[in-house]
């Protein structure tokens, strides 16, 4: 290897840290080749990560590191989401245990790279895509290994789960989730339910955030909120609650939790 590829070498791995993956499209936006890479490949410096990316040869990425070029190196808006960003979070006492699946979330019409599906992350792969928030709005630096990347904030994460409510996850669960959402910035949590497109994820926040007994909820201006119009059923034989003209599991319109 001549001295100019050692010194470009050296510049990526410089540049990029230890634990991501590398996506080949903006390797060759860097200025890398493909007949650059692979010499690298040949040198042992760096090592297919299936079809269009590398990594660092020998290194150990997760699914966090191969977020990271998503967000980073992509420009995507795929974020961990969800139960996940809960967990990352440190809600995971409020989570089952043994998680074996990974929540991502992307704006409509994002895909995941052919080298990331294909992967095996020792999780499944949960990917939705929707617009029923803005990206941006409510998210959080999570800080991993040597990076960082941008995950769902606790209010953001469980309008997440709520959108999921109630094919993709138990509302019951998420009753338990936002039963521990205790200090949020009420600005916060007022931009995202005004800028939130879901009326069933506001409705259904607002609902258990109240029958959480959270006292946050009295600095938000609900006149400022579209609720839509119409009913809403998101359990068989549940209990109508007619506030937020919505029929939910009896086991949630029972309860009274202590609050806070």
């Amino acid at each position: 290897m001549n001295s100019g590829n050692r010194t470009k070498i050296n510049q990526l791995l410089h540049l990029t840290p230890p634990g991501v993956v590398m996506a080949s499209n903006w390797l060759s936006r860097q200025g890398y080749s493909s007949e650059l890479i692979r010499s690298y490949k040949n040198s042992r410096w760096l090592a297919s990560f299936g079809n269009g990316a590398v990594t660092r040869y020998m290194d150990e990425v997760d699914y966090l590191g191969a977020v990271y070029a998503l967000q980073h190196q992509l420009q995507s808006t795929i974020h961990p989401a969800a139960k996940t960003a809960l967990s990352l979070l440190g809600r995971s006492h409020y989570l089952e245990l043994n998680q074996h699946a990974v929540y991502l979330f992307g704006k409509e019409r994002e895909a995941l790279p052919t080298w990331f599906k294909r992967h095996d992350w020792g999780h499944e792969v949960l990917f939705f895509t929707s617009s029923f928030l803005p990206p941006g709005i409510g998210m959080t630096t999570f800080n991993h290994k040597n990076f960082s990347i941008m995950i769902s904030g606790h209010t953001r994460a469980i309008m997440e789960c709520l959108y999921l409510t109630p094919g993709k996850m138990n509302l019951l669960e998420s009753y338990e989730l936002m039963e521990g959402l205790h200090n949020p910035r009420p600005g916060q949590v007022q931009e995202l339910l005004e800028n939130c497109n879901s009326v069933k994820v506001k409705r259904l926040f607002l609902y258990l955030a109240e029958k959480s007994n959270h006292g946050w909820l009295k600095y938000l201006n609900i006149e400022n909120i579209d609720l839509g119009s119409g009913k809403r059923s998101f359990a068989q034989q549940g209990v109508y609650n007619a506030k937020y003209q919505i029929t939910v599991p009896k086991e949630i319109e029972d309860n009274e939790s202590p609050g806070v």
